[in-house]
């Protein structure tokens, strides 16, 4: 699952050059030989990538010594080492003089001039430049930490005088300034992307989490303490990032405090740590999630009886995942930027857990996002694998890996087409009752990332998944969560952490609640009848971004979408752009209102095509053409069909389960290979459902295609009978048949009633009440209702005649309609 890309070897990249600088010794046949291994060894990594590595000796000492670390400033115009000193190797007077075991130094390289003492002590000693400006200009100072097995760190300013325009010489090297930043502390780690120490003090039994951050200004500022909730019982200091010792001594891994901190560039930090060793078949180890707010455990029981203190868990920062990994046993990808579902974590074990080439456990140690070998002098960046990934999404059975392979797939690899085609390819084996929710989270996923990509400052302001709660634990971990509350420090952004995840569950709650969008629809068009301002603002804004999605990707699809004219869809796209801007702008003040527009427009057109993009590869998947779509030949139906259909009916209740529009056409192509692949009771079973919409596109092709026959009548007229009043109006002129005509008039007879003067009206429809026993036929009844008004009229011409019988004029109408509808011997 996970590879490990070399950014650096040193036997490919450094020896070949040592040799050809001619700084190899020569051999016995007078040959310049390649370093070895034990020769060649890195030391450290700075923030700008730079590789700092050893070969013999870096300078001209008395003897010879060996490096334990080593860092360069930011201008490469100071270098700080420790070395380690081997006492008795002088001269007999030299012998019992009291020697120092390990030495700071601090170098000028240009020129090749001074060398400083910064410390003289027995324990080891770790030097670190820090890097707080990215411009390469020379500056008048720099900034170096210097860590002693003390227990003990200094901030040493390093003031500068250039000469020359190039020389760089310490200005006053005796009187340097510095500074305790941290002491009697148990662990720390350096971050070099960040430029923050962190370190672990001991109060009152309990590990207390502290860092510090320094700033260009010369300054620094513990940001957080923040109690870890276990007792302090490490024996050994551990330092973490500080650069690679080779001649440390072995130590016990439950001798010290294996933890480690990782950030990323989303603002997630975790801190990860293993717990002693109590059961030799089972694991133990934790991850605070500050950013979150919350502290995840985990338990993983070993499958073989082995012994795990023979092995250490390894952590590494993957981005949005850290890596718990322990070769031979696990790799627990842990989702540290979603971690409120399980199911978004991925567990393995076996085959799938290798990492290559991964070595040795003691030889490979991770360096915040990088991997080093020691033996072999290699730097590694672990990367997640697509091709694994998606072999995992394909062969696993159970639906939290499948979900946990789709969730990292689409979020966190990025825009690749290949892993987006792959993902539906496979969807498309599903069978459709299985595949809505995976569904769902490909349709979410891809718009969160999408999103994000454009600015990450909604990113939690969006839906992510469209699950909201899962309690079954994966296979072979289980995993316990408890919230976290006391910390001190910096609360800004925890606090917006909480804020935000407020904000998102009352969002997921709107997309997920169907009853409510049953009823937000209803309200909808009642509304958009009264107010038609309204209505046409909605309606403009969805054109806008229909027409945005159609310039943005003109011709690439086979599915002939948004060509017709969906009124509901586009009230639905309006809507939804509406209440997405609301929602942003109550969230966050800080979005300006065009930043907010934009954000939602592309929101909006990125689902479509989304929704586009599936559809379109289920039908090139299965060699489907929409343009050969033919309601005639029903007969002449092939198995492909049936799987597309009910694969875009799985596609339909995944969308409205999110509460989410469709693009325009979506209901006309699906109602298309219905009417194909079903048998009419099916088809209407499905309408009465509200599983397939009968459009006024789908119904004018049924008129269209199908003949009069007994059978295609009786189909005809089972669709009429079932399409909405404002349809049926637009097309009752496409069917030559006694129930269209019977529309027809109806709908003339209600025009003409509209038409009246408002006075005449009123006293004709004030009579209902009076002849409660009218037919409802409103042709006769409005016929019957002229005639009794020209009965009631004063000075009449036919009232020397006698009235007129209007029973009878009803009666000789309705015989007359029997015999013009061919009913009048039924």
């Amino acid at each position: 699952m996970l590879d490990l890309k070399c950014l650096f070897d040193s036997q490919s990249e450094v020896a070949p050059w040592l040799l050809e600088e001619k700084r190899t010794p020569l051999s016995d046949h007078g040959e310049a030989t390649s370093p070895s291994r034990t020769d060649l060894q890195i030391v450290n990594v700075e923030k700008d990538g730079s590789v700092l590595f050893t070969w013999k000796l870096l300078y001209n000492f008395d003897g010879e010594v060996s490096v334990m670390s080593c860092s360069v400033n930011m201008e490469r115009t100071l270098l700080a080492v420790s070395i380690l000193q081997f006492v008795g190797r002088g001269l007999p007077s030299e012998m019992f003089r009291p020697v120092a075991r390990c030495l700071a130094l601090l170098i000028e390289i240009y020129p090749v001039n001074h060398t400083k003492v910064l410390k003289a002590i027995d324990p080891n000693v770790k030097v670190q430049f820090l890097y707080q400006d990215s411009n390469p200009k020379l500056l008048s100072e720099s900034h170096l930490l210097i860590i002693s097995e003390e227990r003990c760190i200094e901030h040493v300013c390093i003031k500068v005088v250039i000469e020359e325009g190039y020389r760089v010489m310490i200005k006053n090297p005796d009187h340097l300034i510095k500074e305790i930043v941290a002491e009697d502390f148990l662990w720390a780690q350096w971050d070099a992307e960040t430029q923050k120490l962190y370190y672990i003090v001991k109060k009152k039994s309990n590990a207390v989490l502290m860092y510090i951050q320094f700033y260009p200004e010369r300054s620094n500022k513990v940001l957080i303490s923040f109690s870890l909730g276990f007792l302090s019982t490490v024996t050994k200091l551990r330092l973490v990032n500080f650069g690679y010792n080779h001649f440390q001594e072995e130590q016990e891994s439950n001798e010290s405090l294996n933890l480690q901190v990782f950030t990323n560039h989303a603002g997630a930090l975790s801190v990860c740590y293993s717990h002693p060793v109590q059961d030799e078949e089972e694991f133990v180890y934790s991850l605070i999630l500050l950013h979150d707010g919350c502290r995840k455990t985990f338990r993983v029981s070993l499958e073989k009886s082995k012994c795990a203190c023979e092995s250490e868990l390894a952590f590494i920062n993957i981005g949005y995942y850290i890596a718990v990994y322990v070769p031979g046993y696990f790799l627990h990808l842990i989702n540290v930027q979603h971690p409120h579902l399980v199911c978004h974590s991925l567990f393995l074990s076996g085959e799938d857990a290798k990492v290559k080439p991964w070595n040795h456990q003691r030889c490979t140690l991770s360096l915040s996002d990088l991997l080093l070998d020691c033996d072999l002098g290699k730097i590694y960046k672990a990367e997640l694998n697509p091709l694994s990934l998606m072999l995992f999404l394909r062969d696993s059975k159970l639906t939290c890996h499948q979900l946990a392979a789709m969730h990292c797939a689409v979020l966190h690899l990025q825009d690749n087409s290949e892993v987006e085609s792959q993902i539906i390819h496979w969807l498309c084996g599903l069978s459709a009752s299985s595949c809505s929710n995976l569904v769902q989270e490909f349709v979410l996923g891809t718009l969160y990332r999408k999103a994000i990509s454009e600015t990450n400052a909604i990113a939690k302001l969006l839906p992510y998944t469209s699950l909201l709660n899962w309690k079954e634990e994966i296979p072979g971990v289980t995993c316990t969560t408890e919230e976290i509350l006391q910390f001190a420090g910096e609360k800004k952004e925890m606090m917006s952490n909480a804020e935000s995840l407020k904000n998102l569950e009352s969002l997921h709650n709107a997309l997920h609640a169907n009853n409510s969008l049953i009823r937000i629809k209803a309200k909808l068009f009642s509304e958009m009848k009264l107010d038609a301002r309204a209505k046409r603002n909605v309606v403009e804004n969805a054109k806008m971004i229909l027409s945005k999605m159609n310039t943005r990707s003109p011709g690439e699809h086979m599915i002939p979408f948004s060509q017709e004219e969906d009124c509901q869809q586009m009230v639905l796209i309006g809507l939804m752009s509406e209440l997405l801007k609301d929602y942003l702008q109550k969230c966050d003040h800080s979005l300006k209102e065009k930043i907010i527009d934009k954000i939602v427009n592309n929101y909006v057109v990125n689902l479509l095509e989304c929704i586009w993009i599936i559809v379109d590869a289920i039908w090139r998947n299965y060699g489907l053409n929409a343009h050969s779509l033919c309601l005639s030949n029903r007969e002449k139906v092939n198995s492909a069909e049936f799987v597309v259909f009910h694969m875009m009916t799985c596609v339909l209740q995944a969308v409205e389960g999110l509460s989410l529009p469709l693009p325009p056409g979506y209901h006309t192509l699906h109602i298309l290979l219905g009417a194909r692949c079903l048998p009419l009771h099916t088809l209407l079973h499905y309408i009465d459902l509200g599983m397939l919409h009968p459009t006024e596109q789908f119904v004018t092709k049924l008129l269209e295609e199908f003949d009069n026959s007994e059978i295609n009548e009786r189909f005809k007229f089972s669709i009429m009978a079932r399409i909405p009043e404002i349809v049926g109006q637009k097309i009752c002129c496409l069917w030559d048949h006694p129930v269209s005509s019977s529309r027809i008039a109806r709908n003339y007879v209600e025009t003409l009633l509209k038409k009246l003067p408002t006075q005449q009206k009123s006293t004709c429809f004030s009579r209902r009440e009076q002849t409660p026993s009218q037919t409802e036929f409103l042709p006769l009844a409005y016929l019957a209702r002229i005639l009794t008004e020209l009965e009631d009229q004063a000075s009449n011409p036919l009232e020397k005649q006698g009235n007129v019988d209007v029973k009878f004029v009803e009666e000789a109408a309705l015989k007359q309609t029997l015999i013009l509808l061919g009913l009048e011997n039924k």
